[in-house]
């Protein structure tokens, strides 16, 4: 069978058409490669930068909650020295609630400001 020709370098050192499309896709595929390589190194070490700031929060906001609790329990057992174990249970209820309904509040009408 016949092969074809090859045409050899054009006179005036001009590559086929073809040939540069070709290149040029290589190429770009090799830039998004390295661009989306270069974005996963980015991120990756964004990630292990924040890991332990975000741990650390995650411990702190724990103890906050143990806290919290802590200062519950305290003033139901100081009312209850007063009004009893259920009028303290009660009084607990109701000074803890009107606080976090508060701060609720106070958070809605910040975001409806803002938004």
């Amino acid at each position: 069978m016949l092969k074809p020709t090859d045409p050899g370098p054009s006179p005036n050192g001009e590559r086929p058409v073809g040939e540069l499309v070709h290149e040029l896709i290589e190429e770009g595929k090799a830039y998004a490669r390295a661009e989306f390589n270069l974005g996963k190194a980015i991120a990756t070490a964004k990630a292990r930068a924040l890991a332990l700031p975000a741990a650390l929060l995650g411990v702190a906001l724990v103890l906050a909650l143990a806290a919290v609790t802590a200062l519950a329990l305290g003033v139901v057992l100081a009312l209850a020295t007063l009004i009893g174990p259920l009028g303290a249970g009660f009084g607990g209820l109701i000074l803890f609630a009107a606080i976090a309904g508060g701060l609720g509040w106070f958070a809605i009408e910040r975001l409806k400001r803002e938004w």
